[in-house]
Parts: C-alpha cells; sequence; structure tokens
C-alpha cells in the first residue's frame, strides 16, 4: 500500500475530543497494551499530528504522527500500528516469523506466503482471517511488517501451508516508514524461535515415521537444507536481516559523508538567495550605478540596476532571502558594512542618496566571470527620452498540491510552470494512457478517482461522472496557480504568481474642489515613476509629486493636478505601448463638450 509515493491532504493538531477517542481506538484494537503503555502511545499534553493522505490507488487513509513518527494509520476505519509504533512494544499482536530474504521480497510489495513461514515449536498463533498481525525475522522480535491475516490458523495447517498467509499492508523502508525519522530496528533477540526448530527436530526424530513426516515437511517451510544445524541457518538469517536493516542507515551515513565532503551541498536556499542578493548588490553600485544618478529611488536601483546584474540561470527574489525586504537588506549594508546611505527624501519613499566606492567590501568585489547579455543601444526620442519597450507579458499556470496527481505520470511535480499549451497535453496523454474517452461520444471523458479528487467539488463527487474536454482543460487551469513572466528590454524574466495587476489611474479630491489624478503599479511595467512623472509635467504644464503606495515601501504612486486620465492613457497607450487591457481607469476619461 506503501510502496509508492502518496499525497498528504492535510496536517493538523488533533483535538481533545478526538485524542480521547483515538485513546479508546487503541485500546479497543491493542488489548495487550497496559494503561501505562497507552498513555505512553497517545499521551494527555503532547502533540499530536492527524495528517490525512491519499495512496497512490487512491485509498484515503489517517495517520496518527507523534514526535515526527507515524505511529497508527487508519484505514476504512480501522487502525492498524506503523513500525515505529510496533518496535517500541512488539507483542502486542499475533507474529509471524520468516527468513530475511522473504522480507527483501514483502518490502517490494509481495504478500507472505504460507511456505514462506517458520513455524515455531508451539506452533503457529492462533488467528482469525482478517485479523491484523504483524511479520519479524527469525532471530528478531521487531516486527518487520505488517498486515492483515488471509486465512485462520486452521485453515492454514488444513491448506498444507499453502497459499497466502499474510497481506501485507505496511513495511519497513516503505514510503509510511520514509514519513518518519527513518530509523532503524532494533535487534531484539528471539530465544523461543531461534531454538524452536531444533527442538521441534529432536522430538520429532524419538517419534519415528511420524517424526520424520513433521520434520520433512518443517524443512521445506524453512529452507534449511538437510544435515545442517538451524542455529547455523538462524545465525545467517540473523545476519542478513542485519544487513538489510542496516543498508538504510549506511547510505544515510554515506550521504552525510559526500554533504562533507561538499560544503555546498549544505547551503540552504535561503542562504543562497542572500548570498545571490549581496552580489547583485555589490556588482550594481560596482558597475551600474553612477555618481550623477544618486539620489536613486531604492525601488529604481532593485528593478533597473539589481535584476540585470543577476546571473542568467538565477532569479533574483527578496522574499526568499532571510531579508524578505528590499529596506531591511539596504538598512543591514548601510548599519553593518557602510556601503551606502539611504535616507527618506519624500515621506515613505526610500532613496540611495550616497554611495562609499572606497568600502573595502565594494573594492574587493570582483564581478562574476559569466558573460552577460549586453543590453540593446539605447534609443532616444526627438524629445532626448529614452525609448521605452514595453515588456512581453506570458499568462503561465503553476502545478497545484491538487492537481499534482494529474502531472505526475509527466514528471511534473508541485511548483512547474506550465504553458497552456503543455497543459492541455499533458491532460490529454493522460485520458488517453487511462483509456477514460467515452466509447459513445469522443467528445466526453469518464472522471476516475484522481479526476474527481483534483478537479470536482464535493457536492459533484456523485453527480457527475463525465465531462466534456473544453470543461475538463477550464476545470485543470482554474485548479492551478495563475501566474505571470515580465521580459522587460535589458532585464532578467521575471514570475510573478496570481493575476497581472493593471497600471490604475483614478482620481481624488484634494481640498474644496481640487482634483489630482493618481497612478499607481507602473513599477511591474518597467516603468520608472519619475521619467512618467516628467513626462506627464511637460505634456500637461501641471504639477506632479511622487507618494508612497499605502501597505508598500518599494512601490510609488504618480500625483498629477487635475483630472488627466486622458492625457495619461495616451501617454501609455502612443508612447509606451502599454496594452489597453492592462490600464484601468481610462473609462473614467472626461468626454468631450458638444459644441
Amino acid at each position: 500500500m506503501f510502496t509508492k509515493a502518496f499525497r498528504v491532504k492535510s496536517n493538523t493538531v488533533i483535538k481533545g475530543s478526538d485524542r480521547r477517542k483515538l485513546k479508546v481506538d487503541v485500546s479497543t484494537a491493542f488489548p495487550l497494551l497496559s494503561e501505562s503503555e497507552l498513555s505512553e502511545v497517545v499521551p494527555n499534553k503532547e502533540e499530536i499530528n492527524v495528517v490525512k493522505v491519499y495512496a497512490h490507488k487512491g485509498d484515503a487513509i489517517t495517520l496518527y504522527v507523534l514526535h515526527k513518527n507515524p505511529l497508527f494509520f487508519e484505514l476504512e476505519k480501522r487502525l492498524y500500528p506503523t513500525v515505529y509504533m510496533l518496535w517500541q512494544y512488539p507483542n502486542v499482536l499475533p507474529s509471524f516469523a520468516t527468513w530475511a530474504p522473504v522480507i527483501q521480497k514483502i518490502a517490494g510489495g509481495a504478500d507472505l506466503m504460507l511456505p514462506g513461514v517458520v513455524v515455531p515449536s508451539c506452533g503457529l498463533p492462533e488467528v482469525r482471517q482478517g485479523e491484523c498481525c504483524v511479520v519479524k525475522v527469525v532471530g528478531n522480535e521487531a516486527p518487520m511488517a505488517v498486515g492483515i491475516a488471509a486465512m485462520s490458523t486452521a485453515e492454514m495447517c488444513s491448506a498444507g501451508m499453502k497459499g497466502r498467509g499474510v497481506s501485507v499492508l505496511h513495511t519497513f523502508m516503505d514510503n509510511l516508514w520514509a514519513y518518519g525519522d527513518k530509523s532503524c530496528p532494533a535487534l531484539i533477540s528471539d530465544a523461543e524461535t531461534t531454538g524452536g526448530e531444533v527442538l521441534n527436530r529432536d522430538e520429532n526424530n524419538e517419534e519415528g515415521e511420524g517424526g520424520e513426516e513433521q520434520e520433512t515437511n518443517v524443512g521445506e517451510l524453512s529452507d534449511c537444507p538437510n544435515g545442517h544445524g538451524v542455529d547455523q541457518e538462524t545465525e545467517k538469517a540473523c545476519a542478513e536481516v542485519e544487513g538489510l536493516r542496516l543498508t538504510k542507515c549506511e547510505s544515510e551515513n554515506k550521504n552525510e559523508e559526500e554533504e562533507e565532503v561538499n560544503p555546498d551541498e549544505q547551503i540552504s536556499p535561503q542562504d543562497e538567495m542572500d548570498a545571490l542578493l549581496l552580489q547583485c548588490f555589490l556588482h550594481a553600485l560596482k558597475s551600474k550605478v553612477k555618481k550623477s544618478e544618486l539620489p536613486l529611488l531604492t525601488s529604481s536601483f532593485l528593478r533597473n540596476h539589481m535584476f540585470p546584474c543577476c546571473p542568467s540561470d538565477k532569479q533574483l527574489d527578496i522574499k526568499k532571502s532571510s531579508y524578505k525586504k528590499l529596506s531591511k537588506f539596504l538598512q543591514t549594508m548601510q548599519q553593518q558594512h557602510r556601503v551606502v546611505r539611504v535616507k527618506e527624501l519624500t515621506k515613505g519613499v526610500e532613496s540611495l542618496v550616497e554611495v562609499d566606492w572606497k568600502n573595502p567590501v565594494l573594492r574587493s568585489f570582483r564581478a562574476p566571470a559569466e558573460p552577460h547579455v549586453e543590453e540593446d543601444p539605447v534609443q532616444m526620442t526627438e524629445d532626448g527620452e529614452k525609448t521605452y519597450h514595453p515588456p512581453e507579458i506570458t499568462i503561465l499556470y503553476s502545478v497545484s498540491a491538487r492537481v499534482e496527481p494529474l502531472f505526475r505520470e509527466a514528471n511534473k511535480r508541485k511548483g512547474t510552470v506550465l504553458q497552456p499549451g503543455e497543459v492541455r497535453t499533458i491532460i490529454t496523454e493522460y485520458v488517453k494512457a487511462n483509456e477514460l474517452v467515452d466509447e459513445n461520444n469522443k467528445n466526453y471523458v469518464h472522471i476516475n478517482p484522481i479526476l474527481c479528487d483534483c478537479l470536482l467539488e464535493k457536492s459533484e463527487y456523485h453527480e457527475v461522472s463525465i465531462l466534456k474536454w473544453d470543461d475538463l482543460f477550464s476545470r485543470t487551469l482554474s485548479k492551478m496557480q495563475e501566474c505571470s513572466q515580465f521580459v522587460i528590454a535589458g532585464q532578467q524574466p521575471i514570475m510573478k504568481k496570481g493575476h497581472i495587476e493593471p497600471i490604475d489611474i483614478t482620481v481624488a479630491s484634494r481640498g474644496s474642489n481640487k482634483k489630482v489624478t493618481l497612478i499607481k503599479n507602473l513599477e511591474m511595467y518597467g516603468l520608472d515613476p519619475i521619467d512618467v512623472s516628467a513626462a506627464l509635467q511637460h505634456r500637461v504644464q501641471a504639477s506632479a509629486v511622487l507618494h508612497p503606495v499605502p501597505g508598500t515601501k518599494d512601490k510609488v504612486l504618480v500625483q498629477i493636478q487635475g483630472n488627466q486620465i486622458q492625457q495619461v492613457g495616451n501617454l501609455l497607450l502612443d508612447r509606451y505601448h502599454i496594452p489597453r487591457k492592462y490600464i484601468q481607469g481610462l473609462e473614467k476619461a472626461q468626454k468631450g463638450k458638444k459644441k
């Protein structure tokens, strides 16, 4: 059941009433647990997480996690223990013993067959069909697998110990085990199983003919060669299971040694982003910023100077750094390294007012040797202003956690960004691979459990069984995270999640009867608010000022006197060539007076 990865739907802390119910369920399912042991498994005050997951076949399973280890899983309203819980209390369930090579097959997804069961001297444990039981290795009491009995003990004996004995649900080293701390089982001595076969054989040898028949049968079950002591075979099996137990631990230790050899792999993504941010900052100061440009808006410094200095194979994202905001980063550079001086020239709008070009940190910095994309030669208009190239905006979709199962066969994980055409192709291939196209009408697709879980609402689970192709594609896109890619000339592509914010033009009242026009979100389209305000001042012959956008520190809005929506719209459409669909508020422009 857990041989393949499962999908986590939710992870919440258990409530008081659910904790009490869980304690009752555990006590009922495992009556051999004492009161003190029950309090250790389900403590009253320690945090227990309830994790709801979907197995690869679509089964809904609930995990109960304590100290980051799953102790129980609930399937079809029945509670089962995990190996982490059984290693603490190995005798709470009836057990069947087998050899280490059989355990390796079980770990690969096989069930325990009766010819592989080792019968102890005391006989098989008494179990009923469907009863929960565990599988152990000869010589070790630590359970290695959990399952349900395929038949009762009496049926096993009457069948001549042939057929399926235990239907395995969970094993050591499967994905449920990997969800915990990946610890290995301890070697718990099992004296009864170790010496049981020898005692059984000695007694049977004294019983004559019947003993020979029993000896032959046990030999087949245990697969021990004749002429060898079972103690030797048991020691060999213990050595094999010890090797199985240490396989994962050794590989993890090896990985740790490799990490020590390669210290770069130990750097967290946040530390990498901090280093990239510092590199782009120093690179921009050393090669992009000129003294004549100061004072310089911090937002313009980031957009026009730092972003172009980012290597082509990386993407600068301040939110993924430890600073989270540009203002906090610049404050650190000012206070600790004294490289720059930042000041609020306008209330709420920060600017770089001074750069210490002789600072040791800046002087010792060497720009990376990676060849950088050269910017296009700056073209000038007739008025002596820079020619603006509008950004290329592409609508993309990111794979969300809800629709990830649909894209798993195409090796597209959560967070993968795709174009609408790629989404359509992957969904089409998934439908055809699972034979979901309606045979009578090719325009319809049958809904399987994965499509139901990913695309339908709860109220539709029992009502919708088929969908049209267009409806299938539109539902898939609606469940994905919409994002946009901005490609601005001379800068690295910028990826933004969510809907595109248009340039917002509004008119507000100031004083008794004065009107002002406010323009926001210019930075997103590569427009410098200072350049836009200067162009508007020249065009309408009115004063313009910059104000911070409430709730932000890196964005500013342009305020110009009068109702200038018409002039602002003409400037954005004619000179800057911004598509009309990305401009909001043009419908509020004053209409011409009738003559």
